[in-house]
């Protein structure tokens, strides 16, 4: 019998890997040489040995374990694009109703960012009521939610940097303002790995209707391994691209060929230590294998009861599409998966004009799929697992943005940095808490004031990391979620 290095150099001589790989699995003989191969070629290589070079730190989805025991297993990241308005729907401003109309701008001019259109004081056009045991304050808009919110943690006191889209979405998701940075559920996935051998770690659900603003920069890997970077699922139709296998063949035969390249790759890959992108190819094709079998079952909706499709609201045409995302995110953490993000087409939540009905759009649109999903994961045991995380990237500032016409219907609200609401439920988290306060008119966050930072750090936390020890040397820095600010844990809103 021939050893490693005979056969491997038999193999460079009779034909290129390519004209090898066309030929090997069509039939019973290439099942046999696979095996033979897998066993005296390659079958004692491993994929990160050191090598003359020197050993390097392995970069791939195995479950890692936390820094101590962790109240979360699993995130959903429900990310309103836009910067939903925090006192049209979860912090109602009675000052403003009493001084409608009254002349602010002047004394905020250098918080707006277009103030041209800057206007007086405007009250909010919808009707706020006391909700639940909690007593907690949500405004007509959110009449689905508004029965959930014994289950959650109300943050009123977030504040960011920048009143810009694109810097803002960043920061919301890397904790920079800057494009090219590792997003949150990269920095979650390198930290922990995945649940899941079949599935990807981190599954990202857009909208058909269109990309956010800053296209799918909001779930890149960064200098992180492009391993980490979030992986998109379409919501209707074939979910995931290009996964079918090309023609019909015996599992058995496909399961050796797919053995055989594993063992070559890997060989391939021991000899150019340090390369993450040859690791993240590898480890995706590796992956779709898996998911030839295991993606479709995930994601397919018929298996569900007519009344959970009723209540996430697919089959309207309102909710179908919000709904369908929300439903496959919890068969998605059901089966493993590591983090799981939604957003809406392009900016919904930004109203800059016609305030009432844009807003009110938007929360038909998303407000009853969310209820389903939080009492979805109660009923089915996994609300005590899986952290659910609601909000955008930044709040709207108490004044009138005037566009023309009608100003009573068709003024909105323009970005503010200094003030929005999100909101947390499931694992760890203490329900029916509101946490921090905004002065009387919603311009500013004032009591208990949560950073960008401080909310990375404290998602971090209920995933059992801390949020100063995970890091990525790079250039002989420890880069980090949270940068060099400085960061705390909200233990406030913590069970």
């Amino acid at each position: 019998m021939f050893d490693s290095r005979q056969c491997q150099s038999i193999l460079h001589q009779l034909m290129g890997r390519r004209r090898f790989f066309e030929n090997v699995g069509s039939g019973i003989y290439g099942a046999a040489l696979a095996s033979m191969l897998c066993r005296d070629a390659y079958g004692e290589i491993e994929a990160d040995s050191t090598t003359s070079q020197g050993s390097r730190q392995t970069f791939d989805l195995a479950p890692r374990r936390p820094n101590f025991e962790p109240k979360a297993k699993a995130v959903i990241h429900l990310f309103m694009n836009g910067g939903p308005s925090q006192m049209d729907l979860f912090d109602p401003k009675p000052e403003l109703d009493r001084r409608h109309g009254q002349s602010y701008f002047e004394k905020i001019a250098g918080e707006v960012e277009s103030p041209g259109s800057g206007g007086a004081l405007m009250r909010t056009p919808f009707k706020f009521a006391q909700h639940g045991q909690s007593g907690m304050w949500v405004s007509n808009a959110m009449p689905h939610f508004a029965k959930c919110v014994d289950d959650v943690a109300m943050i009123r006191s977030m504040h960011t940097v920048n009143l810009t889209h694109e810097p803002a979405l960043y920061h919301i998701h890397s904790g920079r303002t800057i494009p090219g940075q590792p997003s949150l559920g990269s920095w979650v996935t390198y930290g922990l790995g995945s649940e899941s051998a079949n599935l990807p770690a981190y599954v990202v659900l857009d909208d058909p209707l269109g990309l956010p603003v800053n296209g799918t920069q909001s779930w890149a890997s960064g200098y992180l391994p492009p391993i980490y970077q979030g992986t998109r699922f379409k919501a209707t139709g074939t979910p995931v691209l290009n996964l079918d296998r090309e023609f019909d063949e015996p599992d058995e035969v496909t399961n050796a060929e797919r053995s055989l390249i594993g063992r070559l790759d890997r060989l391939h890959r021991s000899r150019r230590p340090g390369q993450a992108q040859l690791d993240a190819r590898i480890a995706s094709y590796e992956l779709a294998a898996r998911m030839q079998l295991m993606a479709p079952e995930a994601l397919d909706l018929s298996q569900e009861t007519q009344q959970t499709l009723e209540a996430y609201g697919i089959g309207d045409k309102i909710t179908d599409s919000y709904g369908r995302r929300c439903l496959i995110a919890r068969r998605l953490v059901e089966r493993g998966v590591r983090f799981v993000q939604l957003y809406i087409d392009s900016q919904i939540w930004d109203t800059h004009d016609h305030l009432q009905t844009e807003l009110q759009k938007a929360c038909d649109r998303t407000d009853k799929p969310v209820a389903a999903l939080l009492n979805d994961l109660k009923a089915r045991g996994l609300f005590d697992s899986v952290l659910v995380l609601w909000g955008g990237e930044f709040g709207r500032l108490p004044i009138a943005q005037l566009r023309g016409g009608d100003e009573s219907v068709t003024s909105g609200r323009d970005h503010n940095k200094n003030a929005f609401t999100s909101w947390m439920a499931g694992a760890g988290i203490k329900a029916g808490t509101v946490h921090g306060s905004t002065d009387e008119i919603g311009l500013m966050a004032v009591e208990d004031r949560v950073s960008v930072s401080d909310w990375h750090a404290t998602i971090l936390h209920l995933l059992g990391l801390h949020y100063s020890d995970l890091y990525y040397e790079r250039n002989g820095l420890k880069e980090k979620l949270t940068g060099v600010d400085q960061a705390r844990v909200v233990k406030e809103i913590l069970a």
